[in-house]
């Protein structure tokens, strides 16, 4: 009797100990599927290199005076940058420490104070970078289809107040959370915080998950129909100037090349941003939300769903982190490098001789230097 309650016992803890070992194997598994310190360092250091580069360009753009028309636009691009610089300046040390207390966010912040610290900078930037961008589409569609009204009354001042009024109405609707309406929770895996998406009980934090998520999708339709607009007015504008003088082959290209570029300004912010605001409004009617995925809670009741669902937020918000970096690249830097190979690529297919590559350098230079009556498409 005593041998067999020994073997008993036995095999009851092997069968506890082999179970532990599965369940520590899939929770290391997950977690290193889903979480690498790799992320946020790479991010913060490529965020900083390309908005640095891009403050230092309108920084030395907006100081010539050949470029006061340019002014407006430069002042929106350089907001848009500065805003990125700061979200990336703000948020990747706090990810990067977490990683480094082994992903123990108490460690670092055990009061609570700098989740809501980090909550208030992921929206607050998240949103002026949605609206600055849908405020550039809109100046954009202004000069091209209304370029008289837009010389006469869209002054630099004007832009200045406009951006301010967005930032301040952005950080209020941010602090919303502070003053008890809304709550920012630590989200899967433990090293960011946003809004919480699951808690109905929580005063406010419906109305506030839900408006974000709206205000977000609102930007993004302000922005691809402003965009829609403007190539339809550039278009319209090419074919009256359709012909075979010089003046008119300029149009055709430069037409071409701002058209290649609104499309990837919409690819970028959709593929960046939709994600993540339409997996808010799901986890929203699902009465979910990301830190209901904690390891803990997950090994005593698994749901696969909602595991799948905490790594779709966290590749989505990491989409929404990249659109930071990409946002100077798409916007300025890569302007005349990706479409001076493409002008070249294009002469090459349509067997342009030596003459069409110099006419397509005129193009380039012409970018540059605006004329009266291209006002506004200098700025796509």
């Amino acid at each position: 009797p005593t041998s067999r309650a020994l073997k008993s016992v036995t095999r009851f803890y092997m069968l506890e100990s082999n179970k532990s070992l599965r369940e520590s194997n899939v929770t290391k598994s997950g977690n290193c599927g889903s979480v690498s310190v790799v992320f946020p360092i790479t991010m913060m250091v490529t965020g900083m290199v390309g908005n640095s580069l891009a403050l230092m360009l309108v920084y030395s753009s907006y100081r010539k005076k050949e470029n006061i028309r340019k002014k407006s636009f430069l002042l929106c691009i350089g907001s848009l940058a500065l805003t990125d610089l700061f979200g990336q300046l703000l948020t990747s040390p706090i990810v990067i420490s977490v990683y480094r207390a082994d992903l123990k966010w108490d460690r670092i912040d055990s009061s609570g104070s700098l989740c809501a610290f980090f909550g208030v900078c992921m929206t607050t930037f998240g949103l002026c970078s949605l609206f600055f961008a849908s405020a550039m589409a809109i100046e954009r569609a202004l000069a091209i289809t209304s370029p008289h009204w837009y010389s006469n009354r869209m002054k630099t001042s004007v832009t200045k107040q406009i951006l301010a009024v967005i930032w301040c109405l952005v950080l209020f609707f941010s602090l919303l959370p502070i003053a008890g309406v809304g709550r920012y929770t630590l989200q899967w895996p433990g090293t960011w915080c946003f809004i919480s998406t699951g808690d109905r009980e929580v005063p406010g934090n419906m109305f506030f998950s839900i408006t974000f998520a709206v205000l977000g999708i609102f930007s993004l339709l302000v922005t691809f129909s402003c965009n829609v607009v403007t190539i339809r007015g550039l278009l319209i504008r090419c074919k009256t100037k359709s012909g075979t003088s010089h003046s008119s082959k300029q149009w055709e290209r430069l037409t071409t090349e701002t058209v290649i570029q609104l499309l990837g300004i919409m690819c970028v912010l959709f593929i960046c941003w939709a994600p993540l605001l339409v997996l808010m409004l799901r986890m929203i009617s699902t009465q979910t939300s990301s830190h209901h995925c904690k390891p803990a809670e997950v090994s005593i009741t698994p749901s696969r769903d909602i595991q799948v669902d905490c790594n779709f937020f966290l590749t989505a918000i990491r989409l929404a982190s990249l659109n930071q970096i990409l946002d100077p690249w798409v916007y300025l830097l890569l302007r005349e490098i990706i479409l001076r190979k493409f002008c070249q690529v294009a002469n090459a297919v349509s067997n342009c001789s030596i003459d069409g590559q110099k006419e397509t350098q005129t193009a380039l230079n012409a970018l540059n230097k605006q004329p009266a009556d291209t006002n506004g498409l200098y700025k796509q």
